[in-house]
Order: structure tokens, then sequence, then C-alpha cells
């Protein structure tokens, strides 16, 4: 197992758990224990995991896994996902994309529908996420419109007064929101303020929010707000979501549909 891999396993299971202990570490990834030690070790260099006698813990309630070690996590209920808010736009429309991993893959849903390609003008692709705007550029058909800003490491995402002063000059038809968490009550959330700040500035550029979210987000709280329940038009989930989850969206005035 490369290092990269283990990493990813490793503050995979971390945020999964709360806490690692070393042999514990070692047994699941079938390494040595100084293997373990020297990787935690790593780790808390970078700010990724917190140094514990023994092992490692999270950071704490806030604890965010940076973007490249979180593509792997229910993969396929996000490219359904994204499968599915990729036939909610038309031709034409102007799409607004924030970052994360769900988002990323409704950029490449996107990419590969051909008949997005004979509006006019083409679709255009506004975004904060640098990695989006990377796969999106080599596609000529789209007009792809990057914000400005400084961008955040965790999430590709460009933030700060640069961004708003792109999406405050523009409007768009659609924007799609990745959260880490949605709730009916308290609304959508972000870890970060100031990527929430910019999120919160797409939807309210926009004539219709989508948020693209897997059922393990919905029902939950997160530090940022993005924006109130009422501002968001579709939820689209997995088919794992509960039912009592989507009645609460749904009494809220939001149209749910799962992939």
């Amino acid at each position: 197992m490369s290092r990269d891999a283990r990493w990813k396993a490793l503050l995979e299971l971390l945020v999964e758990r709360g806490r690692l202990e070393v042999e514990q570490a070692a047994a699941e990834l079938e390494v040595s224990a100084a293997t373990i030690r020297r990787d935690f070790d790593q780790l808390a260099e970078q700010q990724m995991l917190v140094r514990t006698r023994g092992g490692a813990v999270v950071h704490g309630v806030s604890y965010e896994l940076p973007l490249r070690y979180k593509t792997a996590r229910r993969a396929s209920e996000k490219q359904r996902i994204a499968k599915a808010v990729a036939e909610l736009v038309a031709p034409g429309e102007a799409v607004g994309l924030t970052g994360g991993t769900t988002t990323t893959e409704v950029a490449r849903a996107l990419a590969v529908r051909g008949d997005l390609s004979t509006g006019s003008p083409p679709l255009t692709v506004v975004t904060n996420a640098l990695n989006i705007a990377n796969e999106l550029a080599v596609r000529p058909q789209f007009k792809i419109v990057v914000t400005g800003g400084v961008a955040r490491p965790q999430s590709y995402e460009l933030i700060g007064p640069l961004a708003d002063g792109v999406l405050g000059q523009i409007t768009l038809d659609v924007a799609v929101l990745g959260v880490v968490a949605f709730d009916a009550v308290h609304g959508a959330a972000a870890h970060d303020e100031a990527e929430a700040a910019i999120n919160r500035l797409l939807c309210e550029r926009a004539e219709r929010v989508v948020v693209a979210a897997d059922s393990s987000k919905l029902g939950r709280r997160a530090f940022a707000r993005i924006c109130d329940t009422a501002l968001v038009n579709t939820l689209v989930t997995d088919t794992a979501v509960e039912q009592e989850t989507v009645r609460r969206f749904e009494e809220a005035g939001v149209r749910v549909r799962t992939a």
C-alpha cells in the first residue's frame, strides 16, 4: 500500500471513529506499528490530526478532511447524484458550482452530456473551485468562468473579497451546492465561514438552487451556515435517505429527488 493510500485510509478511519490506536490501525491496514507511528507523526505535522499517547484523534467537531482524501468516500452514490443533478441543467444555462467531491462529479456528468454544447451561448459554468475549473477548461464547448480569490487548500476553493467582486456582477440560472450538512430546520452549512460566504453569494445570484448531498450529510449541522432551507429548490440525494428526512424537507418546501 502506498503512503498516499495509507494516509487516506487512516484519515477516513479517524473521521469515522474519532480516535485510533497505533496497534489497531496497524492491524487493520496490515502494516507495522512503526509505519503507523511515522504516519501519525507526519499527519500531525500537517495539522490533519492530533497526536496522542499511543494513537491519534481528530481535531474536533470542526475537523475537515482535505478534498484529496475524500474522493473515494461514497463514490457510487456521488456519481448517481451527479448524473441526476446534471439532468436538471438545460443547454444555454449558466450554472454555478461550489467546491467539493459531489460537485466535482456533477462537473464530470455535465461534461459528458453532448446536448449541452448546442445552446447559444453554450453552457456557462461559474465556479470558485480550482479543480473543477481545471477539469472543464479542456472542454471547448463550455464557457468557464473562475472567480478570483485566495485558494483554500482543504477544498481547492477560492474565497475572500476578490471572489465576491466577480460573483456580484453575474447572474446564474442554477447554483449547485456541495455541503457538509443540510438540515430541514437549520439549512445548508459548511465547515469554513469564508467558504460558506462565497457559496451563499452563489445562491443569491441564482434563479434556482440545487443541493447535491449524499444521505450521510442530511439532518446534520455544521459550523458555518450557507443558506436557509427556504432558499433551496431541489435536494438531490441517494436512495438510502430515510423517508422521515424526505418528509421534513418536502414540508419545508424542498423538492427531493433520489438517485
